[in-house]
């Protein structure tokens, strides 16, 4: 018999809602409609079938490409981070699994992803189509260079670090709007959290990290991708 086998769709409900309490509410997490976002997205079925019965557990899972569904505790830190209120317009860099899309898609008005590899994208697309996610728009591309056409953005997460927050995003942050995301090396990263005010910049350290790297123009050139460590997780 797999893992999987004899889970039922009500033993994954008890087993995300135990999620919730014991990894969410439990390590700090006040936001209610983050809380309740958690609740609802079926974390499981954004995984890959032979890793659904560890999709509850407070750990990243790989997705294919060298790429991790983040931790859940990380996933709702992280949103709740960027003090949605539900009318806003999200840019996700780091589309992956579609799970973080998820989430945002049910705390915003409408969330722009950019996915860097082309089978994640649609593998993302498909499923969160199927569940009824529909204010999502993905697309494959440079997520260092943002999503201009669609710009100014109230909202911008980051799943993947850049050496530096890539200067497109910034021009792409609406007055007001909030940048949050990790940056750094590969052995040194600290999620931040980037506030525009006008002509001002307001720039706040949260937590030390540790993520895939962010590839593109405006990020790590493809070259330094090599044996950058595969996980989404806060450090220890």
């Amino acid at each position: 018999m797999g893992p999987n086998q004899g889970i039922r769709a009500h033993d994954y409900a008890a087993r995300r809602e135990r999620m919730v309490q014991q990894q969410i509410i439990a390590r700090g997490i006040r936001d209610e409609r983050v809380i309740e976002a958690m609740r609802q997205v079926p974390r499981h079925l954004f995984v890959p079938e032979d890793r659904r019965h560890l999709a509850y557990e407070d750990r990243p899972l790989p997705i294919g490409e060298g790429q991790t569904i983040s931790q859940p505790y990380i996933v709702a830190y992280m949103t709740a981070a960027l003090q949605l209120k539900g009318d806003e317009k999200v840019l996700e860099i780091g589309t992956g699994s579609g799970y973080q899309t998820a989430i945002l898609s049910l705390l915003a008005r409408w969330v722009y992803s950019i996915e860097r590899y082309a089978s994640l994208a649609e593998r993302a697309r498909r499923r969160l189509a199927e569940l009824g996610y529909r204010n999502v728009a993905i697309r494959v591309g440079d997520g260092s260079a943002g999503w201009p056409e669609e710009a100014p953005f109230d909202a911008i997460l980051m799943t993947a670090a850049p050496p530096t927050i890539p200067l497109p995003l910034r021009q792409q942050l609406a007055d007001g709007g909030r940048l949050v995301g990790p940056v750094g090396n590969r052995y040194d990263q600290m999620l931040i959290r980037l506030t525009r005010k006008g002509k001002q910049w307001v720039q706040e350290q949260l937590v030390p990290v540790i993520f895939v790297p962010m590839v593109g123009r405006h990020a790590w050139a493809e070259d330094q991708d090599d044996e950058w460590p595969g996980v989404s997780s806060f450090q220890e």
